[in-house]
């Protein structure tokens, strides 16, 4: 499946940080990980770190897919808000969903400290506005919940929302726990440290087929040569759905931009990450060295060639729509781009196991807060394997 379209930001700023071999002889395990990017580094990471020898299989360059395409906009959030979640899940259930997500971002700050190296995380403020006044009272609502289960937002009206920002809103919700981050460095950085534990990664390989015993799984590759390992985890994103019978994932495509270097943010109060309630929702952030970062647009699943005429009149769109939003900013897009993004029917990413794959797990974090959910799954599958359980094991899980 082609992931993405266009020139992404990421590899452009960062080039090939650092490049892997392809497997060039059989290997035994007691991890494999199907997924060079973000969530496969992150998966690596906890379960390396916690003395499970581990072995990642990519069959592109490690982080080349969904990774590359990603705003990486890190936020509690869920594309489902709490309101919503909870008619559909139970507010226990719903509840639980969202601290997690908030935890999720501490702990990705501190994976980035302990990593000493600079991959771009800058702590941020959120602000969720209403598209319309007719989502006003909805954000009440959510305000009023969110506040029940102890996180920390604010509700804005329109005269708050005109004090820090230019533009004129009914209402609004500002969040005190956000963040963003380079995914492209974030994955090769995880990598790079996992590498010095005894993780082995192999790209350019693809996983053509496995077989499973009593005693584990045995991968196949494309390449001639075998992986034997104990368990497998598929970190393989929306390209995963191809393997399930079960219809877990709605693909769409979204398109996204970043500028040239931005002096000044007039009117961009604590340059905020930006979203909003309409779906599909505009989002934006600012990137580390001074950029607009903002995408949206999403539609229809499309093949790779009527993506690629599209992105044209998408970056146009987005392009309008940030100027009504910050007119005294001065926007010049350098790159524009589109990648596959997937939603599922609640917002939630599916973690864990499935009847259909005995010996596997799934990281599978559909939804606008990828990264988040990568983080969860490693910590929940890491625990799994070394003690059996996770306490929040069935927030995620397929039969929800």
């Amino acid at each position: 499946m082609d992931l993405r379209s266009g020139k992404a930001f990421w590899p452009i700023q960062n080039g090939l940080i650092r490049p892997y071999p392809p497997l060039q002889e059989h290997q035994t395990t007691d991890v494999v990980v199907l997924g060079g990017g973000i969530t496969g580094a992150l998966v690596a990471w906890h379960l390396t770190r916690a003395g499970i020898d581990c072995v990642v299989l990519d069959r592109r360059d490690v982080a080349f897919g969904s990774t590359s395409a990603s705003t990486a906009i890190l936020q509690y959030e869920i594309d489902t808000p709490l309101t919503q979640l909870s008619r559909l899940l139970g507010e226990e259930h719903a509840a639980r969903a969202y601290l997690l997500c908030l935890k999720a971002i501490r702990d990705i700050e501190t994976l980035c400290h302990e990593l000493g190296e600079d991959v771009g995380f800058q702590p941020k403020h959120s602000l969720y506005f209403a598209s319309k006044p007719a989502d006003v009272r909805g954000l009440q609502r959510e305000h009023a919940l969110r506040r029940k289960h102890g996180i920390q937002v604010d509700f804005w009206d329109e005269e708050e929302i005109s004090r820090h920002f230019p533009f004129r809103k009914s209402a609004a919700l500002y969040s005190q726990t956000a963040a963003e981050v380079d995914p492209y460095r974030l994955c090769h950085a995880l990598l790079k440290a996992a590498t010095k534990k005894g993780l082995r990664v192999f790209d350019r390989t693809e996983a053509q087929s496995w077989d499973t015993d009593d005693s584990g799984v045995t991968v196949r590759t494309d390449r001639g040569f075998d992986i034997r390992a104990s368990k497998m985890v598929f970190a393989t994103g929306y390209e995963a759905q191809s393997l399930l019978r079960q219809k877990v994932v709605r693909l769409r495509n979204s398109y996204a931009l970043v500028s040239e270097p931005v002096t000044e943010f007039t009117g961009w109060h604590e340059k905020a990450l930006i979203w909003e309630t309409a779906r599909p929702y505009l989002y934006a952030r600012t990137t580390q060295d001074g950029r607009i970062m903002m995408g949206g647009e999403d539609e229809t699943f499309r093949t790779l060639p009527i993506r690629e005429r599209r992105i044209p009149g998408k970056q146009a769109r987005l392009e309008e729509k940030f100027r009504d939003l910050f007119p005294e900013i001065p926007l010049e897009t350098a790159f524009a781009w589109a990648g596959t993004f997937g939603e599922t029917r609640d917002g939630l990413a599916y973690i864990g196991e499935h009847p259909d794959f005995p010996k596997a797990y799934f990281a599978l974090g559909y939804g606008g807060n990828g990264i988040t959910y990568s983080l969860l799954a490693a910590q929940m599958i890491r625990d799994m394997i070394l003690k059996g359980h996770h306490p929040d094991w069935d927030v995620f899980r397929f039969d929800r």
